[in-house]
């Protein structure tokens, strides 16, 4: 692949570009539209604008896993019923944003430096529908070719297809296994319009997907209704830990944009904190948790480097949601915010339990963050009111 440049990246790192999330439809089945315009901020932080007289709806689609075992008949067929599930939840909820809570692709089964176009295929349904969407990164989404056994044995390497697209500096048909990493990845995404995702701070890398983006009233774009904290929990490339300099950052990023903890804070990343497994149900969902599958155990990040010493001691915070364990969707109180799981969205990954994806929705006045789960079949349940 050529090599980025960054003189042309890097100016794509600051634009503070402000959506409003408009509706031709009235919440009906058809596509939403949005519209674009340009604006800069004090607290240099991208807006979204909350339409008037209606919440705020965001669909979490979480585990994807696209690109799986592309080589066989079962693999694609998944990336297709994975589509359809999304679908199935923008047309039901008709959402003003749509969050991509990583293991975005399964990486570490592409034959070809191809991920790109796979993430392309993955965020479709919300782009062709004008919906606009930010996303974290997971620990497949740039995890390393993995050579399967068979290969080694008759019948051997299966045919490998290079993209049209996948071009060396010279011109000549590029087909490696050396994978798409994360910059790359995020370098694609963003020259979309409707991407909301950044780089992050380059003093954190290769921790990548670190951002805030400020939910504005619809009265007054300099109004802030939320702030939503994008963070990039790690796995594949490098060890799965939120760092204690993406700790610093944040709080140095909460200090200069919310200094007294006025508006609320909603908080993404992929693998789960040490934290859920405190909260973890033992055995059925009881309450004060809420949720209906609890079908393993919490798999969190490698280390705790100070994340959530900082959230519980915000009171802000209302609320964290991750992906990473496809077997469980519960939220459970920890201390004065919610730590909550999606829903597994992809029909890639291990698991067979139903697919679906996690509903959020704000209100502005008086501020309430509600949630629930909406399943490929239509069924809604485990609705729970987080602030």
């Amino acid at each position: 692949m050529c090599p980025i440049q960054w003189m042309t990246v890097l100016p794509l790192l600051f634009p503070f570009i402000f959506f409003t999330v408009g509706s031709s439809h009235h919440r009906n089945h058809q596509a939403s539209t949005v519209r674009f315009r340009s604006t800069l901020t004090t607290a240099a932080v991208r807006q979204i604008r909350m339409r008037a007289g209606a919440p705020f709806k965001m669909a979490l689609f979480a585990d994807l896993h696209f690109g799986e075992a592309a080589s066989t008949e079962w693999g694609p067929l998944q990336d297709v019923n994975s589509t359809k599930v999304m679908n199935t939840m923008l047309d039901d909820e008709a959402p003003d944003f749509v969050i991509y809570l990583g293991d975005v692709i399964t990486a570490n089964n592409m034959m070809i430096a191809n991920a790109s176009l796979y993430w392309d295929q993955a965020i479709s349904p919300a782009r062709n529908r004008g919906i606009p969407w930010a996303s974290v990164f997971g620990n497949h989404d740039d995890a390393a070719f993995e050579w399967p056994l068979e290969w080694f044995s008759p019948p051997g390497i299966p045919p490998i297809h290079c993209p049209q697209t996948a071009t060396s500096c010279s011109g000549e048909e590029e087909c490696s296994f050396k994978g798409t990493g994360r910059l790359e990845l995020m370098t694609n995404e963003i020259k979309h319009n409707g991407s909301f995702s950044s780089y992050g701070p380059r003093n954190l890398w290769p921790s990548v997907s670190n951002y805030v983006l400020q939910v504005s009233s619809p009265d007054d774009p300099q109004s802030p209704v939320a702030f939503l904290y994008f963070l990039d929990s790690g796995g594949g490339s490098y060890p799965g830990v939120i760092s204690s300099g993406q700790v610093e950052w944040f709080r140095q990023k909460a200090e200069g944009i919310n200094p007294d903890s006025r508006v609320p804070e909603i908080v993404f990343w992929h693998i789960p904190s040490t934290a859920y497994k405190v909260v973890a149900p033992k055995f059925g969902i009881q309450k004060p948790c809420v949720g209906s599958i609890n079908m393993e155990s919490v798999a969190a990040q490698e280390v705790e480097t100070g994340i959530m010493d900082l959230l519980v001691n915000r009171t802000s915070v209302k609320a964290i949601f991750v992906g990473h364990n496809h077997g469980l969707d519960w939220c459970c109180p920890y201390r004065k915010l919610w730590l909550c799981y999606a829903r597994h969205t992809g029909y890639g990954g291990y698991g067979d339990w139903p697919k679906g994806a996690r509903i959020l929705e704000i209100t502005q006045t008086p501020f309430s963050l509600q949630s629930w789960i909406r399943m490929e079949d239509g069924h809604v349940h485990s609705k729970v009111i987080l602030s």
